[in-house]
């Protein structure tokens, strides 16, 4: 038996209310959200067509053979920074005024695999073995109105489709559990005499694997309590906790340092949902926002043409802070990033671009305060000594997240930090 698709209702209305406007296709992504059982699609969003590609009104495999992979896998790649935890993209459509073919299962099937390929090449977390790995394709024909689906298996390239249930249900995510936590981090990055001539860029990636097995290693308090991860998250037994750092002295010729709070959310269904479901998708929302934040700054100064900074010369970055818009008739919230220069109107339009969906800006929640960007320069040549202990601030900081890099002449002995204090806090809220 196939899996089956449980899906919001305003989905069905979307594709159907998409026009080819003279194209052999239009395509774009499913996202939602997996469980053991069934998955649950909450969001479709069209693939933007680039600038060139107005087709005249035809109808041709050739047309259908020229879907741009790269243009479609890159479209995914920004959706799922947008995604807060618990939502993936779980697969793609296609919407085509012909009955299924075997020419669009072909191109959908290449497609699903290159869309998992881009969205998770650059994830700090990986899959477990219990996790649901099949990826759905959907075909809609606008002329007849009718749905083929099927899955692959995105862990076997061979695997062959297999039919899926495609069911809507109207309010599907209205009552999905919110989950919220700031997390305080202090990611140190000794560099060693090698990796201080790499650039920034592979120096922070580097740092964030290590800091990534922290945070997956780390005790989450569930409104402020300990449950057994099996038990349901409404409920829950209480345990017993104790999480120790161990610190480590390295000898280093340089240092990266990531500072701040960041502000981290995640959903679940609400249909029996564990506290290891929650633990989960907290885990991976902390890591995605803190990398995603990363590669949007490393992708913003080779756009502007900034140059590191040489040797013994520091240097400052304040990476993008998190803003969320809310889904209407969902309890669920998207998310993106906006550099302090950036307008309210500029992320208005890129959620149009990218999700093809309209947002009032009043609707916009400035997950982060904003602080002056600082970039700034000097000569350090001083050796220090960095504590190691997990330290809670004692006031809660209020800024985005600070990417300071320390390229110090001489030995330094520094210890690699944790970023958690005892372990990470998180609520979850239900209507």
């Amino acid at each position: 038996m196939g899996r089956t698709y449980i899906v919001e209702e305003t989905v069905g209305q979307y594709l159907s209310n998409i026009s080819l406007q003279g194209k052999a296709f239009v395509s774009g992504l499913l996202i939602g959200q997996c469980s053991s059982q069934k998955d649950y699609v909450i969001l479709a969003t069209r693939t933007p067509p680039k600038e060139e590609q107005n087709e005249s009104p035809t109808h041709s495999k050739a047309k259908l053979d020229n879907l741009d992979e790269e243009w479609a896998t890159e479209h995914a790649h920004q959706v799922s920074r947008m995604l807060p935890g618990g939502l993936l993209v779980l697969g793609v459509f296609i919407i085509t005024a012909l009955e299924i073919g075997s020419e669009f299962q072909n191109t959908l099937r290449r497609l699903v695999f290159a869309v998992e390929k881009s969205v998770n090449k650059k994830r700090l977390w990986n899959f477990t073995e219990e996790e649901v790995s099949e990826r759905v394709i959907l075909h809609f024909c606008s002329s007849t109105k009718k749905i083929f689906c099927r899955t692959y298996d995105i862990h076997d390239p061979k695997s062959s489709a297999k039919p899926a249930d495609w069911k809507y249900q109207n309010g599907l995510s209205a009552s999905w559990l919110s989950l919220e936590c700031t997390v305080y981090i202090n990611i140190h990055v000794p560099l060693s005499t090698t990796s201080v001539s790499y650039t920034l860029e592979k120096n922070t990636k580097n740092g964030l694997a290590r800091w990534a097995k922290q945070i997956e290693n780390g005790i989450y308090l569930i409104n402020g309590q300990v449950k057994d991860e099996d038990c349901d998250l409404l409920e829950g037994q209480l345990l017993n906790s104790d999480h120790r750092s161990t610190a480590m002295v390295q000898i280093c010729s340089g240092s990266v340092n990531l500072k701040g709070a960041v502000k981290c959310r995640a959903y679940i269904h609400s249909n029996k949902p564990k506290v290891k479901d929650a633990v989960q998708a907290m885990k991976r929302d902390i890591l995605n926002t803190v990398a995603d934040r990363c590669e949007i700054l490393f992708e913003d100064l080779l756009l502007n043409e900034i140059p590191e900074k040489k040797d013994s010369e520091k240097e400052f970055h304040i990476l993008p802070h998190r803003v969320f818009v809310p889904i209407p008739g969902s309890t669920v919230m998207l998310c993106d990033y906006k550099f302090g220069d950036e307008s309210a109107e500029e992320i208005r339009d890129h959620f149009l671009e990218m999700l093809d969906r309209m947002i009032q800006i009043e609707d916009l929640e400035i997950a982060e305060e904003i602080n002056t960007a600082c970039i700034s320069s000097s000569m350090d040549t001083e050796a220090s000594l960095d504590n190691t202990d997990d330290e809670q601030p004692k006031q809660p900081i209020k800024t985005t997240i600070v990417l300071k890099i320390q390229q110090n002449i001489g030995v330094i002995a520094a210890f690699a930090v944790a970023a958690l204090a005892a372990g990470i806090s998180f609520h979850y809220f239900s209507d």
